[in-house]
């Protein structure tokens, strides 16, 4: 796995009401600090990526429908610089991944409803000057392909 991600496995806990699920701590290990929380969407088929961050660690969870979350480590004095992981997030495999800065993560809807994504970045984001870079999806010096691989 790619120096300083983590993945958390998430406990769900269901009664005759509903469901509950905690997604991120202030005593969790991988805690370091709290910036905003905000929700993303994809639709079936659709990336969301390249980006990497200079300041923000980001902590994604999937709460509805399924995600390939793709991580590329873009630190070239890292000693997993180059290494890409994949993570399949969803209701099925409740996680959160926390995406320390410098490593290219992006994600691709992979259900047949769109998905949603609950991100607690440590950082607020800053309209003037955001701490975020972006790469194209596919046409980049990233070793990943995102098409759907059977067999």
């Amino acid at each position: 796995m790619i120096e300083g991600v983590a993945i958390k496995r998430l406990k769900v806990i269901p009664d005759e009401r509903g469901r509950l699920m905690e997604i991120l701590r202030r005593d969790d290990e991988m805690f370091k600090g709290f910036g905003q929380v905000y929700m993303t969407t994809a639709y079936p088929g659709v990336v969301k990526g390249w980006h990497y961050h200079k300041k923000q660690y980001d902590n994604m969870a999937v709460v509805k429908g399924t995600m390939k979350i793709v991580l590329c480590d873009g630190r070239e004095d890292s000693p997993t610089y180059k290494e890409v992981n994949e993570f399949f997030a969803g209701e099925h495999n409740p996680i959160l991944v926390h995406i320390p800065p410098y490593v290219y993560h992006g994600f691709k809807c992979i259900s047949q409803e769109e998905a949603i994504v609950v991100n607690t970045p440590t950082e607020v984001y800053d309209y003037a000057q955001p701490d975020e870079f972006r790469v194209h999806p596919h046409e980049n010096d990233i070793p990943y392909d995102w098409g759907r691989k059977d067999g």
